[in-house]
């Protein structure tokens, strides 16, 4: 929209109109989306066209600028029900840097009842919004903005899988000592566990079959005993020392006990694994030994 076109749609649709709703917390619920918020000011005045005034800070869910249409169409199917187009659209995204810091008219195609597409923006004053309702308008947030709380930060727990269930490794070592992946190998050592110990890594240099039962029941007993999950791993290595276990099973058992450390995989549609965040190399070794459980860490999303 060119400016001589910009002023004339202005003084096309200018009147005096009065502010019927201020919301502060307009509040859109998308499907698979966080709940988004913005300050809605809607103007009318018989026989003429709404005017709609969006106005967004930060942490308000999608932006008005990435979501301009549905943000249009809703408030059209909220308040403006009986009209064949959607409010005239006035929005004001307020970002730190001040780059979108001004206000826009933006205009849709229109492809049926609350069914908006292509947006369009071009930057208006002040004064044009002043003149196109008729009286100044506030374009701050407004003093009934209630910030959203921070999301949940997620939680760690402990979990003991099957080996076997873990994710294909891809441990990043010459093919002699952990070849990629194991095939039908498996699906053997589970069946023929083995407890040989090599010297050409750390991971192969001690028993996992004894390293990864004690990490279990390590573990478990700290959560008897009613230890909190971020000193459970302080607790596994005291109790590990303890049990004057060798340098190297403190060790392994330690890596498996920490939050930091653990075997960790990343997960979609429930059970179904993808790929390792951590542990690929430990899974690798127990793989090849045959292990049959182990100690590993996921994390519980709000």
């Amino acid at each position: 929209m060119s400016s001589p076109t910009l002023q004339a749609f202005l003084a096309e649709h200018a009147a005096v109109r009065t502010r019927v709703v201020d919301d502060h917390m307009f509040a859109v619920d998308q499907p698979g989306r966080p709940l988004a918020t913005f300050r809605l000011q809607l103007f009318t005045a018989p026989g003429s066209r709404p005017v709609a005034v969006a106005t967004q800070t930060v942490m308000e869910g999608r932006t008005l600028v990435n979501a301009a249409e549905e943000y249009a169409a809703e408030v059209w199917r909220r308040h403006c029900t009986e009209s064949a187009e959607p409010p005239i659209w006035i929005q004001h995204q307020l970002l730190p840097s001040g780059r979108l810091d001004h206000l826009a008219l933006v205009t849709f195609t229109q492809t049926g009842s609350f069914d908006l597409h292509t947006p369009k923006w071009k930057r208006v004053s002040d004064l044009q919004l002043a003149e196109l309702v008729g009286g100044a308008v506030d374009v701050d947030r407004g003093v009934g903005y209630r910030p959203q709380p921070p999301e949940p930060e997620p939680q760690p727990y402990y979990r003991v899988m099957w080996v076997a269930r873990l994710p294909r490794p891809e441990p990043f070592r010459q093919d002699e000592c952990m070849p990629a992946g194991l095939g039908w190998q498996r699906l053997a050592r589970q069946l023929t566990p083995r407890t040989i110990v090599r010297d050409c890594c750390w991971y192969h240099g001690g028993n996992w079959h004894r390293a990864a039962a004690a990490a279990i029941r390590l573990v478990h007993r700290a959560q008897r005993n009613g230890v909190a999950v971020e000193d459970i791993h302080h607790a596994v290595l005291d109790a590990a020392e303890a049990e004057r276990m060798s340098e190297w099973e403190v060790d392994a058992v330690a890596s498996l006990a920490s939050l930091a450390d653990a075997i960790q995989v990343t997960r979609f549609a429930g059970w179904r694994t993808i790929s390792y965040i951590n542990g690929q190399h430990r899974a690798q070794a127990m793989l090849e030994a045959g292990v049959r459980r182990t100690v590993t860490v996921d994390w519980k999303y709000p």
